[in-house]
Order: structure tokens, then sequence, then C-alpha cells
């Protein structure tokens, strides 16, 4: 039988810097929903990428002394490096610059929209923002959102995409329950759009900017950053030379992206798909910023967070863990080097690292490192059905936080019953207790391997498991309790997470 599929992005990266922490962040949590649908048995397809247009891009090329390409082979490469790095179990990694499978797509979708009548040569008078690259209003540019930014009046023609021509159409889809992720979200859009919309920029003059796809049939405009950038998501599933590809993937089950660019996903992408016949992706899970210190991460202010070196000083699951239990899936948040010692040492090496160890070591000195006999009925762990349902609802710091509630509890379970004292007189006692401990290892490795694969595996080695193999995950047999065998043999007992100071 085919298994369902579920098609899962995250934003392509903006390539005029290396991958960032919040990048780090946004390709964690597509990982570990991506990671989650392969358990329930999904056939996942998980799409992350590189944005490589744009004047910001070409500029700070030449600001590096690169060709423009040579600077985006390096960035895509630095992307590559952090994915290794982060564990990430990408399906595919899709290039705007990549000529064979990108920029047809992109043309195509072009072609469709000028067929349509949604794509005309206009002329744009108005506000546009540097930084961003982003067309914006008069009232836009005079708010404090762009006080700090480079907001220039631009005049040029261009060709203009009729956005207001969907406002009807974009309200509808923008009151759908669940498109949106966090709720309050919709409202901003729904304000955006309540205020009028008008045709939007889809090109530049090549004068201005010559790095970036070709409009077909002219020779004298590239397309603007969104037409170019948003084709991704059906670039890479074979949208033009993949049809049957195409159709087992599409539509996107959840775009993962920043609240940064939730405007052009929530309204330009929508509104594109609309006039080209496809369906629009099912969901938007918009995550927030992560500050430092409460301070928003820049490098005029020094306080930008490499994500590689941090991993280089604490090992991979430690950065897993602190910026998907740390960071709100749904917020900000912040990270502090002092909060991120404090967390490795209290919940991982404390916690998790301690109710492991001591688990295994009484498993060796009370049952010759075997599992015991049990007396306990199987049934399925109480804790799934919390873990289960906020995973599901895309809650992923409340899901890793019931998994840690789980080892806290059994670190006060192990003070309270005091096995080393009951082994005395009860040793039967301790045995039944001693089995459902070491259940409670397999269970916890299993809600862990979304989040901490490395320490799902390693605390599986030590209860002589083999790793989770997705592909060949039977779900309701292994969440269920009972799982380990009488007489099983454990494996050799090794140090999760040293403490460090």
């Amino acid at each position: 039988m085919d298994k369902p599929k579920f098609y899962i992005t995250t934003s392509i990266l903006y390539s005029n810097a290396k991958p960032h922490i919040g990048f780090a962040l946004e390709l964690l949590q597509a990982d570990a929903i991506a990671r989650w649908k392969r358990l329930q048995g999904h056939d996942v397809y998980f799409l992350t990428g590189t944005d490589e247009h744009g004047v910001k891009v070409y500029d700070k090329a030449i600001e590096q002394g690169k060709a423009p390409q040579t600077w985006v082979d390096e960035v895509a490469e630095s992307v590559q490096t952090l994915i290794q790095r982060l564990n990430i179990s990408n399906t595919d990694l899709i290039r705007t610059t990549d000529q064979k499978r990108h920029w047809p797509t992109a043309q195509r979708v072009w072609e469709k929209l000028v067929a349509n009548g949604d794509i005309e040569m206009g002329h744009y008078s108005g506000y546009y923002c540097v930084n961003d690259e982003a067309y914006i209003t008069k009232t836009e540019a005079e708010s404090l959102e762009y006080a700090n930014k480079k907001v220039i009046q631009l005049e040029e023609d261009n060709y203009m995409f009729k956005l207001g021509k969907y406002q009807d159409r974009l309200t509808k889809i923008l009151e759908q329950p669940t498109f949106i992720l966090p709720t309050h979200r919709v409202k901003e859009m729904l304000n955006f759009v309540n205020a009028g919309l008008t045709d939007i920029s889809f090109s530049r003059p090549k004068e201005k900017l010559s790095w970036g796809v070709p409009v077909p049939g002219d020779d004298s405009q590239v397309m603007y950053v969104w037409p170019d950038a948003l084709t991704n998501y059906i670039s890479a599933i074979g949208y033009v030379d993949n049809p049957a590809k195409f159709k087992k993937y599409w539509p996107a089950d959840v775009h993962v992206i920043g609240k940064d660019i939730l405007r052009f996903h929530a309204l330009f992408w929508p509104a594109m798909l609309t006039s080209i016949g496809e369906v629009l992706p099912k969901q938007i899970l918009v995550h927030g910023h992560i500050l430092s210190d409460g301070q928003k991460m820049s490098k005029s202010f020094g306080n930008v967070v490499d994500p590689v070196e941090l991993i280089d000083r604490w090992g991979v699951d430690a950065v897993r863990y602190y910026l998907l239990r740390e960071i709100p899936t749904l917020g900000d948040g912040d990270y502090s080097a002092i909060r991120f010692e404090e967390i490795y040492n209290s919940a991982l090496a404390n916690d998790l690292g301690n109710l492991v160890s001591r688990i295994l070591m009484m498993a060796e000195k009370y049952c010759g490192d075997k599992v015991p006999a049990s007396v306990s009925s199987v049934s399925l762990n109480p804790s799934w059905g919390v873990y289960q349902n906020h995973m599901d609802g895309l809650e992923l710091d409340a899901a890793l936080q019931s998994v840690l509630t789980m080892v806290s509890e059994g670190n006060k379970y192990i003070d309270t019953t005091k096995p080393w004292e009951l082994v005395k007189t009860q040793p039967d006692a301790v045995g039944n207790d001693l089995y459902q401990m070491l259940e409670s290892l397999r269970q916890i490795s299993i809600m862990l391997y979304p989040f901490l694969p490395t320490t799902s595996d390693r605390i599986r080695r030590q209860l002589g498991l083999e790793p989770i193999n997705p592909d060949a995950f039977d779900f309701v047999k292994e969440t269920q309790w009972g799982g380990l065998l009488e007489g099983h043999q454990l494996g050799q007992s090794e140090i999760l997470f040293p403490k460090q100071n």
C-alpha cells in the first residue's frame, strides 16, 4: 500500500550572507516535523534551498571581489555544511541559479501569469526598501519598522502583477482556520488586504539588476525576487520536467517560514497559484525571530551567533534541544550563552543523562545487564497522547517539554522508590520496577527521535536496540508499552551529556 505523502519546505536562504542561527531554527523545526511524519508512516519530501538572485547578492559578491556565481556557490556550500552538522534529514535542496531545474519553472509560471492577463508592463513610482528588497507603501516607509533601514523613492518601468484582482479571494483564503499558524498572524494579513491591494512590481530593468532569471520574451528585464524565489516550491518537485512527481507531492502540507516574509507567502504566492490554476499549500507555519540577550541580532551589534560554532562547542543535539525547546515554535525567543550552559547542564546532563545512567547502572547491578521480568500488562504509554497532540498541532516546544517532564518524573520515581534499598527486601519488586524504567527509556528514545536523533540512537544502543529506521517503523506496535522482552541483553552504558562549566 502506498504511503500517504507529506511535503514540507523551509524558506530558501537569501544568499547575501552565510546561514545564521535563525535559519538553523527553521531547518530544525522542519526537520522535527519531517521526522515525526516519517515515524507515522508518511512518504516525506523535505525541501530547503538557497535564494541566489537579487541586488544585495550581486553587491555582496562584488564587495567580496568575487563573481556572483562564485559567491552563491560558497553560500550554498555553507548551507550544505550546516545541514550536515545539524543532522537535518532533508530530501532535496533547490538553488535558484539552477538553470536546468529552477529557471524553466519560474519562466513557465511567468508565461502563464501573462497569458491569464495578470502580468503587464507598467510604471512603478513609490518607495523601495533596499535592505529588504521590497516595495513598500508611504505609510510603511514612515513607520518605525523602517526607521533604521535604507528606503528610497523609486521610479522605473517594469512588469506589474495584478495582486488587487485577487483581493476577495485572498480574504477567503486567509479566513480558513488553519491556513496560518499562529492564528494571530492572520489579522496582520487581513489588515493589509483590507487596506487595499495594488499592482506590485514583478521585474526590474536589467540595467539595474543584471543578476536574475530573464523575463521570457524581454531581454531588458529580469524577474524580481518573489516570482523567482516562490516558485522554488514547485520547481524542485518537477512542475515542468516531472509531472508525475509534481502530482504526487503538491500541494505542500506545510511551508515553514519566518514572520518577516509572511506577506509574500500568504498573499503573493496564493494569488500566483490561483492565477495558474494550482491548488494552494495547506498550511504556513510562521516562526518568530531569535533575539540575543533581548536584542535583535545584528552584525553592527556584534551579537550574531554562528550555529556551527555552537555545535563545535556543545554538540549537535544540545544545539537542537536549545533551539527547539527554548525558542517558542510560534513566537520570538532569546538566545543567551549563560542560559545555554544552564539548560545543557540541567535538562540534558542532570535530568536526561542522569536518568539513563541511573537506570542502566541499576540494571547492570541488579539484573546482570538483562531486561528483567515484568508483571505489568501491555498498554499505551499515557504520555503518548499529550506528546502526539502537541506534535500533530506543530507545537514542537510543548512536545519536547512533555518528554522532559517524563524524564523528570522518572528521576523522581527513582528517588522515591529507592531501588537500592528495596532490592534488599523485595528483589522481585525491583525487577518489575526496573522493567518499567527500561521500557520508559525505550519510549523516550522514540519521542526524542524527531528532536535529538543522535541521542535517541545512543539511548537505544545502550538498551541493546537498533537505531530507529523510519522506513521500517511500526508506529502502532512501537508506541505500545511492553516492547522490551525479558532476558534481552542490554548494551554498554555511556555518558550522553558530560557536564560542562
